[in-house]
């Protein structure tokens, strides 16, 4: 992988990291696509970090405040919300590894996604009430996150839908879906980091990982101003039939074209 490559994909990840249409699923989808092959998992966690520094960035009054005042600032409901897809993640990781190198799932996780945010919408329409972070949204969005494990079923979209399905806040669920990225993307850091070490880089090279977390990270930064932005005003509907459409014409190209798989 050359620098370029390694540009294109930060970009991707950082744009669509936070936005409802899954970073990880578009990440295989691209490398498939630039033929790219043994790409560490190493590197696709570096772009992710990039995002972390992005949210952190955005984020970072309501970071503080929950430093110094935790218990008025939910820290529990964000330790609550972490938990399941910390547990998944550490006893399934080598098979959700395997399921990421080789895409065999990215159509239907992608239809799965569009079905998600459909029916959130569907839900948040006939609940009215505003409200905030509960132990049943939290709990809601945690098990969302876990799902979202598989590549092509976004983060962002499944967490936000989580809460949208106990009535939260647009806004509020949207800070507090990207928040929840913070642990898990630091946990996954470590983890492949620890792998790194082991097995090494393959044929990325460290200038390759560090153009890539920074353009993620550059793309991050206005992807979550621009989330934060539309999330009160605008409906997932649109973002729901991009990844409908993108899915069906990955499952038509899995068995039937064959362009891409």
């Amino acid at each position: 992988m050359g620098i370029f490559e390694a540009i294109i994909l930060g970009v991707v990840q950082g744009l669509t990291e936070f936005l409802p249409v899954s970073s990880s699923g578009h990440l295989v989808l691209l490398q498939k696509v630039m033929g790219l092959t043994g790409v560490p998992i190493f590197f696709d966690t570096m772009l992710h970090f990039g995002t972390l520094v992005a949210v952190v960035v955005v984020l970072l009054s309501e970071i503080v405040a929950i430093i110094r005042h935790p218990i008025q600032n939910h820290l529990g409901m964000l330790i609550l919300a972490t938990i399941p897809a910390a547990v998944v993640g550490y006893l399934w990781s080598g098979y959700f590894e395997s399921i990421f190198q080789s895409g065999s799932l990215l159509g239907i996780c992608f239809l799965g996604t569009a079905v998600i945010l459909t029916v959130s919408e569907l839900i948040a329409k006939r609940i009215h009430a505003k409200k905030q972070i509960s132990t049943k949204s939290a709990l809601s969005m945690g098990l969302m996150q876990a799902l979202a494990i598989f590549p092509g079923v976004s983060r962002a979209g499944a967490t936000i839908a989580g809460g949208l399905f106990f009535g939260v806040d647009r806004t509020r669920v949207a800070k507090f879906s990207f928040l929840m990225s913070i642990p898990i993307i630091l946990g996954s850091v470590v983890s492949s980091g620890k792998t790194a070490m082991d097995v090494g880089l393959g044929d990325v090279s460290v200038a390759a990982i560090a153009v890539g977390t920074i353009a993620a990270a550059v793309a991050g930064f206005f992807a979550v101003r621009f989330m934060l932005a539309i999330i009160k005003k605008t409906k997932l509907y649109g973002f729901a039939v991009y990844v409908a459409a993108l899915g069906a014409f990955l499952l038509l190209d899995q068995y039937v074209f064959h362009i891409v798989f």
